[in-house]
């Protein structure tokens, strides 16, 4: 129990606290930074260790080694063939990593981090006893919750969410001039038992806000999640990833050469796009519904949310062939128009349409792209 579950209009699902009665004001409140957002579906694990950043950064996308006291940034688990495995938050103190990651995801994460390790001076554990707190920075929400957070080795842990602008050695594929992150400076803080209990004995109607409210400006931001944007296929293209959670030009790690191959010389099979529904219909899609251009199956969404500016919002990952116009989605037996804004392009790849030198060319061949590792 974190206390807000006893709050006056409190809906909880699980460990989540889906909203508190309102989600629109809840959302007005939230972007504002004036209200605080209980995380229940997330949860933190610990890496300690002299090593824990080297080792690290050797199996993950990020650029991790040299990662300083109180500085954020995100990383991303990859299979040999490349695609998502894992993705997390990262934040170190000087003495411990902080990863902040989707419930569902925390056992097998840590469970991977933990068979990795072989001779590795880190420890890896899931620490159940502390809570996570998501707020938009700039307002009073940022003080109480800064005034709440663990500070071990006295460092406040409060992540700060890199997806608001292109990380160093990342790449954004999304072609437009002002991105919707740019505006969502979103944070996470890491609290205790007894803090979390403070922070909602001090909170008021006007000053909380659930889940669903945290989801509809995370979708309306373009923010990718493990638990909504990914499966078993998916590769960090394809949902602009590469922005914040994968570093270009580091050292090797498993998945790297398809991350190399696809940025460089080819396209994501698949690409997220945004979505604007027809607000007539009561009906808000599921993950999973299905996405039509005409008679054809395109893509699915991803995450569904209604917005208090933007009405019914929503993400979907689509073929890479799936036109650039109108779709429709089909859940419930309804069909609902949607307006699509293309976030990857079906040509995203940074130096892919390089033309072919011919086999007599004498001219110097393309550098291998593994050479920037």
């Amino acid at each position: 129990m974190t206390g807000f579950d006893d709050l006056d209009g409190a809906v909880v699902d699980g460990p989540a606290i889906l909203h508190f009665g309102d989600v629109f004001r809840e959302q007005r409140r939230l972007s504002a930074g004036e209200a605080v957002a209980p995380l229940g579906d997330r949860t933190v694990i610990e890496v300690a260790g002299p090593e824990r950043l080297s080792w690290l950064d050797s199996i993950t996308s990020q650029y991790v080694g040299r990662l300083a006291p109180g500085e954020s940034t995100e990383m991303l688990v990859l299979d040999p063939q490349g695609r998502v495995e894992h993705a997390a938050g990262v934040l170190d103190d000087g003495s411990s990593t902080w990863l902040i990651v989707d419930e569902a995801d925390a056992e097998g994460l840590a469970g991977w981090l933990t068979r990795m390790k072989f001779r590795t001076q880190a420890t890896v554990g899931i620490r159940s006893d502390v809570h996570l707190v998501g707020f938009v920075d700039g307002g009073p929400a940022a003080t109480a919750v800064s005034g709440a957070a663990l500070a071990p080795n006295g460092v406040p842990l409060i992540w700060v969410d890199p997806w608001q602008r292109v990380s160093a050695g990342g790449h954004q594929y999304a072609q437009v001039s002002d991105h919707p992150a740019a505006a969502l400076a979103w944070r996470v803080g890491i609290v205790s038992d007894d803090a979390i209990l403070a922070l909602a004995a001090s909170s008021d109607a006007d000053r909380v806000a659930g889940v669903l409210a945290a989801e509809a400006l995370r979708i309306a931001a373009w923010r990718p999640r493990w638990k909504t944007e990914v499966d078993e296929r998916s590769l960090p293209h394809e949902s602009d990833w590469i922005r914040s959670a994968v570093h270009l030009n580091k050292g090797c790690y498993r998945g790297q050469e398809t991350v190399a191959k696809v940025h460089n010389l080819g396209h994501p099979p698949r690409r997220l796009a945004a979505l604007q529904l027809d607000g007539s219909d009561a009906v808000l899609p599921e993950s999973w519904a299905s996405v039509f251009a005409g008679d054809d199956e395109v893509g699915h969404i991803t995450s569904a949310a209604r917005h208090f500016e933007d009405g019914p919002i929503a993400l979907a990952i689509l073929s890479r062939r799936a036109p650039v116009g109108d779709l429709v989605v089909r859940a419930d037996g309804v069909e609902i128009s949607a307006s699509q804004q293309v976030i990857v392009p079906a040509d995203a790849g940074a130096v892919a349409d390089v033309p072919r030198l011919t086999r007599l060319s004498r001219r110097p061949s393309a550098p291998d792209p593994r050479a920037q590792a």
